[in-house]
């Protein structure tokens, strides 16, 4: 791989501590979510909202990627990303639902776009025969 970009992050304390990027544009506090047993505090983020966060960005910017090459209009598409925590036998475990909706496009164009965008985009590669990622077409 010939690197084109590096993000530093450090997280203290684990799930209820702090986390910060090296340049700060990212410095703040995390909390336990409530479903989780943790107070849940407003204002304070998680490992998963900061990961559904990434991978809803950088899904659509695949998109917007192979819908170029395709000649496609996808300036109006959204990505929502489900990100879920669980267990399994193995311990904890992801799940991810990437929920696509675009005004300007079929379903079908959005359903196609998606199916390429997943192929090409580097969460879903690094995601890939690990975590159960769903694609789906919103309204």
């Amino acid at each position: 791989m010939r690197p084109l970009y590096t993000a530093t992050a450090s997280a203290t304390s684990g799930r209820d501590g702090r986390v910060s990027t090296d340049d700060k544009v990212i410095d703040m506090p995390l909390a336990v979510p409530k479903a989780m047993g943790g107070p849940g505090t407003a204002g304070m983020t998680n490992p998963e909202q900061l990961f559904a966060a990434g991978y809803s960005a950088c899904f659509g910017s695949a998109l917007k990627l192979v819908a170029g090459k395709a000649k496609v209009d996808a300036s109006q598409v959204v990505i929502t990303a489900k990100v879920t925590i669980g267990t399994d036998d193995q311990g904890f475990g992801l799940a991810v639902e990437l929920i696509g909706t675009a005004p300007n496009l079929t379903k079908e164009q959005l359903n196609g776009l998606m199916d390429a965008a997943h192929r090409v985009c580097p969460y879903s590669r690094a995601t890939r025969n690990n975590v159960n990622v769903t694609l789906s077409v919103g309204q």
